[in-house]
């Protein structure tokens, strides 16, 4: 269900990151490309991350993230999930440090799975990424 409400947002574009409290926390924005949201449950702990894309995403067998900026890095993995659609891209983990850190860091990230990239700017993440980082659950949400 999440994930349409994403691609909803997709045609009007979000002009700034957003966190979200509550289990999970969320940090999330959208471009006219494609939305991106991260997860976290303090209580699983486990962390995800999901590219929504208004085309499919082609199946391959490793998907990568490049942060492009001061502290430039190329992450990978071979443990991605496609949707029933293919639309959303997701990787679960217990651990998304070298990801907070290139979202943290550099300028633009970009999710790349074969020949297919989507790049996100990063402008703007700082606070809500700082309050995705202390993920706090039982905060009101403003």
């Amino acid at each position: 269900m999440r994930h349409i409400a994403l691609l909803c947002l997709l045609p009007t574009s979000l002009q700034a990151w957003e966190f979200t409290p509550g289990l999970p926390c969320r940090l999330s924005h959208a471009t006219a490309e494609a939305a991106i949201e991260l997860t976290y449950d303090p209580t699983q702990p486990l962390y995800t991350v999901t590219v929504t894309r208004t085309a499919p995403w082609p199946q391959t067998e490793n998907f990568q993230m490049q942060f492009t900026g001061p502290q430039a890095r190329r992450i990978g993995t071979d443990r991605h999930q496609l949707s029933e659609d293919q639309r959303s891209l997701t990787v679960a983990d217990t651990g998304f440090g070298n990801v907070l850190d290139g979202l943290q860091f550099n300028d633009t990230t970009t999710a790349i799975a074969g020949e297919t990239n989507v790049t996100f700017p990063l402008a703007g993440i700082a606070e809500p990424l700082a309050a995705f980082r202390a993920c706090d659950p039982s905060a009101p949400v403003s």
